[in-house]
Parts: structure tokens; C-alpha cells; sequence
């Protein structure tokens, strides 16, 4: 196991250098000027433009920028912002909103997803099959910032049951409803492919020598279907978990959470490119984290799957 770790570390790092390469590459070294904006509708004096490279290395060629660039990255140095505030101490504070967020989602789509594949999967053709495929398919069919503004409406305005806005101080009762749109359309692709990953696997041959040995059904069932149904199903949540940390940017929008997703769009809009490198590379980092996690789950949950 620990071998398996050590090589799957050593795999992270050129993923890390490529994608947070192409991410500085893409920000700082686009044709345009960098300080465009800062200085109102004015062009910037040359003093700044000066202070502005020295700062971030503009006149070293983008290799060097880079490098130096990384280099403080190992130190937990990830740069500042154009208001001089250091993007790990900002990334701190929104992470762990966003952090809550996202796995608030990830429980919701994953036990109602679950619970609702399976119950589909178990009864083929049947009401309960039926119900899951048409409100999946409306929920897959629906845009997320629509979903958002009616749950919103609806629960939070209208009938006042959870909080419609989330405050300076998130709780669980305000994140609530924002981590049921966020996942919403995760838990449908689950449930659908909980169903599918039951339906084949009720059928397979292992099933029917557990059948023939007496089992009880709730055995066969719990400990031996589901435990193989849900491999693919950790897959696709270990993915999303990345996910729904960089792309909470509609939901956070839409119920006024100050997270991850509304810093790098803030940092896109007010083209502060040190705050969208800073947060992409922490993003791009606790993906390969989580999705090392995920790799060493697969042995838990099926034993023939081995890390050695």
C-alpha cells in the first residue's frame, strides 16, 4: 500500500506542473496588457507598469516567471492579490465555506442518489423505476441557476422554511438549500447510474451462487450487489468533489456565499490574474488529493482490487 501511495504521489507531480502551467501560461502570458483597468480609465504611469512587473516577474521570460512562481508555491507562498492581501490567507477563509458547501452536496446527491438507484435497480419497469427516470431527466433537463432561483423562491421566500440567503457567518440550516442545488444534478447522474450498476449485477453469477447457498436477500443485497455497484459510483463522486469546489460559481451567485467559485470569478472579472493562478493551483491540488483517496477506497470496497 505504501508503494502504491509513493507512486501515485510521484504521478501528481507533472499533472500539477502541467495544469498549473497552462493555467499561469494562460493568464499572464496572453497577448495584452496586464495592467489594463487598475488605473481607472486612465492609462497606468509608467512607475506602476515598472512595479507592476518587478512584482510579478513580467520581464523574465515565462519559464522563469513560472519557476520563481512555484518555487513560493512550496513555500505556501501563492502571491497576493492586486489589494496586496496574501491569495492563501483570502483561499483560507473561502475554502472552507466552499469546503462545507461542496460537501454538503456530496452527501445529499450521494444518499439520496444512492438510495434512490437502488430502489429503481431492485424494481425494473416498476412506479418507483418510473418516478426515478422522470424526475432525474427533469432535473438533468433543467439549467442549475434555474433550479436555484425556484428552490430559492419557493423554500426560502415564499414558504420561509430554510434560510434564502447565506450570511457572513454560514450555518448548516443556510447551507442547507444551497447544497441541494449544487448537487442536484450529480444525484440524478447517480441514481441513474446506481440503477443501471444494479440492474446488471442482480443478474450476475456470483449473485445466483449466493441465491443457491440460502442467503437472505438483505445480504445478498447490502453486502455482496451494492458493494461492487458502487465503485463506479465512488468514481463519479471523487470527480464531482473536485468539481463542485471549482464550479460552485452559479450556486454561490445565486445564495450570496463568498467561496472559491465568486473569488476566481471576482479575480476573472477584475483581472487579477496572482488571485485566479493561486486559486486554481490549491483547486488543482485537492483534486489529485481526493482523487488519490478515491483510488484507495476501491480496495475497501472490492477486495480482488489490489495496491500493491
Amino acid at each position: 500500500m505504501s508503494k502504491y501511495i509513493i507512486r501515485r504521489l510521484l504521478q501528481m507531480i507533472p499533472v500539477i506542473i502541467g495544469a498549473t502551467f497552462l493555467i499561469y501560461a494562460m493568464v499572464f502570458a496572453m497577448p495584452g496588457d496586464p495592467t489594463a483597468g487598475k488605473c481607472g480609465e486612465r492609462p497606468c504611469p509608467p512607475a506602476y507598469v515598472a512595479a507592476f512587473n518587478e512584482k510579478y516577474n513580467l520581464d523574465d521570460p515565462l519559464v522563469i516567471q513560472y519557476g520563481k512562481y512555484m518555487g513560493n508555491v512550496l513555500q505556501g507562498d501563492f502571491g497576493e492579490n492586486q489589494y496586496g492581501i496574501p491569495v492563501s490567507e483570502d483561499l483560507k477563509n473561502r475554502f472552507t465555506v466552499t469546503g462545507e458547501l461542496a460537501v454538503l452536496a456530496l452527501i445529499v446527491e450521494g444518499v439520496i442518489g444512492i438510495a434512490a438507484g437502488v430502489l429503481a435497480g431492485l424494481r425494473r419497469g416498476g412506479f418507483i423505476d418510473n418516478l426515478v427516470l422522470v424526475s432525474t431527466l427533469i432535473v438533468i433537463s433543467v439549467p442549475i441557476f434555474v433550479t436555484g432561483f425556484v428552490l430559492q423562491y419557493v423554500l426560502g421566500l415564499n414558504l420561509e422554511i430554510v434560510p434564502a440567503l447565506v450570511g457572513s457567518d454560514p450555518t448548516f440550516m443556510s447551507l442547507l438549500l444551497p447544497g441541494v442545488v449544487l448537487g442536484s444534478l450529480s444525484m440524478a447522474y447517480i441514481a441513474r447510474l446506481m440503477r443501471s450498476n444494479i440492474g446488471e449485477n442482480v443478474k450476475s453469477d456470483y449473485v445466483r451462487t449466493a441465491k443457491a447457498k440460502g442467503l437472505s436477500q438483505g445480504r445478498i443485497i447490502g453486502v455482496h450487489t451494492l458493494r461492487n455497484s458502487m465503485i463506479p459510483v465512488i468514481t463519479f463522486m471523487g470527480y464531482d468533489f473536485g468539481a463542485l469546489l471549482g464550479g460552485a460559481i452559479v450556486t454561490e451567485g445565486i445564495f450570496n456565499i463568498h467561496g472559491v467559485g465568486g473569488y476566481i470569478f471576482e479575480g476573472i472579472h477584475n483581472r487579477d490574474g496572482m488571485a485566479v493562478v493561486g486559486a486554481v493551483t490549491a483547486l488543482v491540488i485537492v483534486y489529485l488529493i481526493v482523487n488519490l483517496i478515491v483510488d484507495l477506497l476501491y480496495g475497501v470496497l472490492d477486495p480482488r482490487i489490489s495496491h500493491d
